[in-house]
């Protein structure tokens, strides 16, 4: 499903059209519609719709630029089913503080604030909500799905190595409940998430530790009064009654609202009436060439497998491919043009040696670009192993880094295929042949080959990682543990806390570009025979499909990413032997 538009036209109820008012209009209000989720880079195929989608570093830019704007008097956010995740919520939040900087008045206008919408809202001067809504901030809740129990009814079991105490990833599959390492691991990064919100909110809305506790108690379901009387929200109102409110707020008998700041406005379309244009639209190879001093901008984001990248699974989600990412930085790598390098990863991980392979490339580039790291919401495992390979590392609040670990494993499904009537007759030639046989469990010997392998793995990257962060301890960050945005900093896992507008800005001025550059996302767009290749995943429906949906509904949106990661995970081991990947069922809410 295509992401909503997050920024749209003037929504009706509430509006009042610019070409309605007259010349003279005493005050100039930027409306900007916020709905859904924030793409991290453009969509593949935009040339090809004709539409723009809008990413988070337009988002930024929109907001900068009305910061500019000496004849915008103040912003109105109406905010729709927010969907952004906590790092971009941070970044966004830190673009609309430099607004308000800049003598501006923000207002944000909700019908049902949840608590990515409060946590945004926060940032603005006036937390508007529609008359008979209602606010919702319980806290940061956490699941975790241990299947083991699952798999031993049906007669299965998950066979797996892990190395390093902390790392979590074989805790789902052999686990009923989590081991003590893990709960100490996990438990400290979500003392460490909660804290952050807690300070952000504070810090925001102006409320002590104490009146914090006392609106976390009753913001579980707070009604319009409730939510003002407990410091969430200023105003309750009808959108009806919209202007006259801002009126009165701005002194002004008229309000002009200005929807020209909307960077998600679609180019021309295809001319679907003439064959001759659509073929040729249809022909075109689309390129993502700079033509002056630019910031590359290289995305990690999702699994890391071998190969090409992957739109995605049967189960959603794409992966990406240490062959694109090593094509795209080896073009990089040769363009004159572009002057710095920002690797943004919002990712768990994935295969060890895809991992190492674009840590490789990474470090080729390094020798004759400056390149910086952003973490997004995270980068954790081979993630983080990537990571490394960058000068400098910016990470957000929010965001989480480590599990420098290894874990490898296969499902062993020989009691299923009794339940089922199912007789196996294996043959093997070679010494190891059966080693990842699906009747049995390793042999004693084949899990301490196994654990050899592993053990190399795990050196290699501990040594990326002491290598890439001078200074480290990894006593006190390895063996799987994983941290949030401030404490990587101080165990110098990272340097900077800082989204990727800051990690861009601070490499344009590393690099002499203060001024006059352009940032190209990368992997660029794909061609119409890319979207062909992948027409039947895309789009076919098949008895997986259908189950895959089922799943989808039964555990819900909010659940569902977590889930399909660590489905995806599971599938990755039936070619991937040794994984770098970070726990994937983390369910927050």
């Amino acid at each position: 499903m295509r992401t909503r538009a997050l920024l749209s036209t003037l929504a009706a109820a509430a509006a009042v059209t610019t070409a309605a008012l007259p010349a003279n209009a005493d005050a100039r209000i930027a409306w900007l519609e916020l709905d859904g989720a924030l793409a991290e880079r453009p969509g593949p195929f935009d040339w090809l719709t004709g539409e723009t989608t809008t990413t988070l570093t337009d988002l930024i830019w929109t907001f900068d630029e009305i910061a500019e704007d000496e004849d915008i008097d103040g912003v109105m956010l109406r905010l729709r089913s927010l969907a952004f995740n906590a790092s971009q919520i941070e970044e966004v939040g830190h673009a609309i503080t430099r607004v308000r900087d800049a003598g501006k008045t923000v207002h944000a206008f909700c019908d049902i604030y949840e608590p990515g919408s409060l946590r945004l809202a926060s940032y603005t001067d006036d937390v508007i909500m529609q008359q008979g809504g209602a606010a919702f901030l319980p806290g940061l809740y956490a699941e975790e799905m241990f299947l083991a129990d699952t798999l031993s009814m049906v007669g299965a079991k998950a066979d797996f190595v892990q190395i390093g105490d902390y790392k979590g990833a074989e805790e789902m599959y052999v686990n009923s409940e989590p081991s003590k390492a893990w709960d100490e691991n996990f438990s400290q990064l979500l003392d460490s998430l909660y804290a952050e919100m807690r300070e952000e909110m504070m810090a925001n809305r102006g409320l002590s530790s104490r009146q914090l506790d006392g609106a976390l108690e009753e913001a579980w379901f707070a009604d319009g009064p409730t939510a003002v009387r407990i410091g969430l929200i200023d105003t309750e109102l009808d959108r009806g009654d919209m202007t006259d409110y801002l009126r009165d707020a701005y002194n002004d008998e008229t309000i002009r609202y200005d929807t020209s700041y909307d960077p998600s406005r679609s180019t021309a379309s295809m001319d679907m009436s003439n064959p001759f244009a659509l073929l040729q639209t249809l022909m075109v190879d689309p390129t993502n060439d700079p033509v002056r001093d630019t910031i590359a901008v290289v995305h990690i984001d999702g699994a890391i497998v071998d190969g090409e990248s992957t739109p995605a699974s049967a189960f959603g989600g794409g992966s990406v491919g240490a062959e694109t990412i090593r094509d795209a930085l080896k073009d990089i790598a040769g363009d004159d043009h572009i002057k710095g390098v920002v690797v943004r990863i919002n990712s768990p991980g994935g295969s060890a040696i895809a991992s190492e392979n674009i840590w490789q490339g990474v470090r080729r580039v390094a020798e004759v670009k400056p390149v910086w790291v952003s973490v997004g919401s995270m980068a954790a495992s081979g993630g983080y192993y990537i990571a490394v390979a960058g000068d400098k590392i910016y990470v957000s609040s929010s965001g989480i880094v480590g599990s420098i670990g290894v874990v490898s494993g296969k499902f062993v499904l020989g009691g299923l295929y009794d339940k089922l009537g199912i007789n196996t007759v294996a043959r093997a030639r070679g010494p190891h042949a059966d080693l990842f046989s699906q009747t049995h469990e390793w042999t004693p010997a084949q899990r301490e080959l196994m654990r050899t392998r592993m053990t190399e793995t795990y050196d290699l990257f501990a040594l990326r990682v002491s290598e890439g962060r001078r200074g480290i301890d990894l006593a006190k960050t390895a063996e799987g543990r994983l941290f949030a945005g401030d404490k990587a900093v101080k165990l110098k896992m990272a340097d900077a806390v800082g989204g990727l507008h800051d990690t861009i800005t601070s490499l344009a001025s590393h690099t002499g570009l203060d001024h006059g550059y352009d940032v190209l996302h990368y992997p660029g767009p794909q061609s119409f025979d890319d979207l062909m290749s992948n027409f039947t995943s895309m789009f076919g429906v098949n008895a997986e499909s259908v189950a895959v949906a089922a799943l989808r509904e039964l555990v819900g949106e909010t659940a569902w990413p977590s889930v399909r990661d660590a489905l995806n995970s599971a599938q990755q081991l039936r070619t991937e032997p040794v994984l770098l990947t970070a726990p994937r069922i983390l369910i927050f809410r």
